[in-house]
């Protein structure tokens, strides 16, 4: 993995696009610290994919817990109402 900074990545950009499309990670820095990641549109499908699998919340994990406990119990219920009220 490479690491250039910003100014350096503008004037040299297509050979990073070229480093990325090998199967390199370009991390582009601004003012010393890691900005952004040029990757290839193989490795952005991969992350894509893994952002959309399905993750079960924490109610639906508590929910699939085999315990004997009452799921329409109080404590599963939304409470929409707000907690504080707040000066902005």
């Amino acid at each position: 993995m490479s690491e250039v900074s910003l100014k350096n990545a503008k004037a040299g950009f297509s050979n990073f696009v070229d480093q990325a499309a090998a199967g390199e990670f370009v991390t582009i820095t601004r003012h010393g610290k890691p900005a952004a990641v040029i990757v290839s549109v193989e490795a952005a499908d991969a992350a894509r994919r893994a952002l959309r699998k399905d993750h079960p919340s924490f109610l639906r994990y508590l929910r699939s817990f085999p315990a004997d406990i009452d799921l329409e119990d109080d404590v599963f219920a939304r409470n929409s109402a707000p907690s504080r009220e707040a000066d902005l």
